[in-house]
């Protein structure tokens, strides 16, 4: 038996009436745990090798606790809080960042995301999607959507109200991971698997996806969908939008430098070199064509926007007489650069 893993995890989470998870919640998810813990946990689980998710009792979670108490003293800890549960249990073990076969698979690899253990798309997603079932997300927890009306009613008959916060294969990020050094104005609109750096600060309308997210510090007052990774300092003015998309493998990663200021209601399709500028309302896709612009406005040739990606000191931004959109050297930038680097 191999003692190498990519990923390992102790859970509890829900089940509807037929034994099928609806989500699964990982306290303190490890990445590359030791040969030592692994070798450990195995015979108790009776895991031998590959990506499995093993569901055991809370006997077992005791059992489990024994064995980690002189190899990792904060996984015993979890385990002896585990060994109370009244909630099904889990423990998911992955030997390699392959392609998502289980639900709590699935879950362990957003709640890597989440816990910045791996940044967006750093993992192998492929198949998540139907690996998520859609279901309430409620006061009580999750409910399978076939469940619900009885569980409602049931409510009802107890003078109680359940309340349904969302139908969704996604919840939301804060019931299962808080990052810290972080504020977030509207917890609903940040999705679990999202990167949430630290020092980043999302507003009321600020949105972050699954699979995406901030480098931190910076300021998200916009939509930073999957697909897309803010660097240092940046700001996604109100109602930006990015259009990173994932669909497992093979998509381009939409990555936003250091120091970028995406104006609101602007949007970018392509990745944005260091200390760029969208201006307001302008959408950039990889396709659009771009009039670059000399020292003294003068056109220099015509290019489409794939081929500026990733530059730096860029300012994009639309002619209001002709409609054009374009490009010049974002000199402020620049100059604040050079003004950093001599300071330095």
């Amino acid at each position: 038996m191999s003692t190498t893993l990519f990923s390992l995890a102790f859970g509890v989470g829900t089940q509807n009436r037929q034994g099928a998870w609806l989500e699964v919640f990982y306290a303190q998810p490890l990445l590359n745990p030791s040969a030592e813990l692994v070798a450990a946990i195995a015979p108790v689980l009776g895991y031998t090798e590959g990506n499995q998710a093993i569901a055991f009792s809370t006997a077992q979670a005791s059992q489990l606790a024994d064995a980690l108490k002189s190899v990792d003293a904060a996984q015993a800890a979890l385990l002896t809080r585990l060994a109370e549960s009244h909630k099904p249990l889990v423990a998911t073990l992955l030997a390699e960042d392959a392609q998502l076969t289980s639900t709590p698979e699935a879950y362990l690899k957003l709640h890597l995301l989440s816990h910045r253990l791996v940044k967006p798309h750093g993992l192998n997603l492929a198949g998540v999607f139907p690996l998520l079932p859609n279901v309430a997300w409620t006061s009580q927890g999750a409910i399978d959507l076939a469940e619900l009306a009885e569980h409602q009613l049931e409510a009802r008959l107890r003078g109680e109200l359940l309340e349904v916060f969302s139908v969704d294969k996604f919840p939301k990020m804060t019931d299962y991971v808080v990052p810290a050094g972080v504020r977030i104005a509207d917890a609903a609109r940040i999705r679990l698997g999202a990167y949430v750096g630290e020092g980043t600060t999302v507003m009321h309308e600020g949105f972050v996806n699954f699979n995406a997210g901030t480098e931190g510090p910076g300021m998200i007052e916009g939509r930073v969908s999957a697909g897309v990774f803010v660097g240092k300092g940046s700001d996604l003015g109100g109602g930006c939008s990015t259009m990173g998309t994932l669909s497992g493998g093979g998509n381009i990663v939409i990555k936003v430098g250091e120091g970028c200021l995406i104006g609101a209601n602007a949007g970018i399709g392509i990745p944005l070199g260091d200390r760029n500028t969208v201006e307001s309302g302008l959408y950039v896709t990889a396709g659009t064509k771009v009039a670059l612009l000399d020292e003294h406005n003068k056109l220099v040739k015509v290019v489409k926007a794939r081929e500026l990606a990733g530059q730096p000191d860029l300012l994009f931004r639309r002619n209001s007489e002709t409609g054009a959109v374009e490009c010049k050297t974002h000199k402020s930038a620049i100059e604040l650069n050079e003004a950093l680097h001599a300071h330095n």
